[in-house]
């Protein structure tokens, strides 16, 4: 058997990778990674229509990073066009609307931030219902425990998955190293392992830890976009 015709293994892995749209450090050397991963892009941004089109022209899937309401921190740090629970149910639509309007070749979206919005059940609901209008999928970020995603979208029949692990919760090369270990250990045990990444404070690092980590995954799974991966 050539290696041309060796069979790929059947567990999959997919690696998505936040906060593009605002030429964040790592941005080059995300999407230099020779992997289909998942490239997911803030709305509203000043390189978020870049980012996605620089993603799609690579052949990478792109997902829309939707800002949204956390328990603890500042409205503020989640830029413009955020979905905050005090909003009404047509400012929530609209704005759901708009951010996915806004960037090009989504096919999903993932929740930045979002630890009090995902766990509102009246705020998710109707960004479900929109995504189900528009055939969206969506990956829940899992930042609280309390999320409402996944009843929801079973409820509703919308295609969706959820996190495993954060590489770069914390910013040093030597916690993200950490956390590949942990993910190479979920490869190992699961059929589907996904994990997140993030441009920006910890881009370089996080880029060259999954690098790094590229050989050894790939003898146990198959890199594949987060499209691969939904429960329908």
């Amino acid at each position: 058997m050539t290696p041309d015709q060796q069979v790929k293994p059947a567990k999959q892995v997919a690696i998505v990778i936040d906060d593009f749209g605002n030429n964040m450090d790592g941005t080059q050397e995300m999407l230099n990674l020779n992997i289909p991963f998942t490239v997911a892009v803030m709305p509203f941004l000043p390189s978020t229509k870049q980012d996605a089109q620089l993603a799609h022209e690579k052949g990478l899937e792109v997902i829309l990073h939707l800002p949204m309401e956390p328990v603890r921190g500042k409205k503020s740090w989640l830029g413009p066009g955020a979905i905050t629970t005090d909003l009404s149910n047509e400012e929530i639509r609209k704005r759901v609307i708009a951010a996915i309007d806004d960037v090009p070749y989504a096919i999903g979206i993932n929740n930045h931030m979002g630890s009090k919005a995902t766990a509102d059940e009246r705020v998710m609901k109707i960004i479900v219902e929109v995504c189900k209008e528009r055939g969206l999928m969506i990956l829940d970020s899992r930042t609280t425990p309390k999320s409402t995603i996944g009843k929801l979208c079973d409820q509703m029949g919308v295609p969706h998955t959820e996190n495993q692990l954060f590489f770069d919760d914390i910013y040093t090369y030597n916690h993200i190293s950490k956390q590949m270990v942990k993910f190479k250990k979920l490869v190992h045990d699961k059929e589907i392992s996904i994990a997140i990444g993030h441009v920006g404070p910890p881009g370089k690092k996080t880029a060259q830890v999954i690098k790094e980590a590229i050989p050894s995954i790939q003898q146990e799974a198959t890199f594949v976009p987060i499209s691969k991966t939904v429960k329908k």
